[in-house]
């Protein structure tokens, strides 16, 4: 399926949207980073969750769990939170 990368995270795939499988959210984590180390570490973080700032969006619904069950033709988007005063 194809990921959509923020701009944030694009020093590691060099492109806007990026291959990568996976049945879970996590699964795909883990392929894009094999792929493109380092990349999950960014999303991921120690209690495997994602981390405040990152967002995913499956065919335009929010997701909040690794475990989310995903399809091959899914549409995969990846938004980093912005935050400000």
């Amino acid at each position: 399926m194809l990921v959509l990368i923020p701009s944030a995270l694009r020093s590691y795939t060099r492109q806007t949207r990026v291959e990568a499988s996976g049945a879970t959210l996590g699964a795909l984590l883990a392929d894009l980073d094999r792929r493109h180390p380092g990349l999950r570490f960014r999303m991921v973080d120690e209690q495997d969750r994602l981390r405040p700032h990152m967002r995913v969006f499956v065919n335009g619904r929010a997701v909040h769990e690794l475990a989310q069950a995903l399809e091959p033709d899914d549409d995969v988007a990846i938004v980093q939170a912005l935050s400000g005063g």
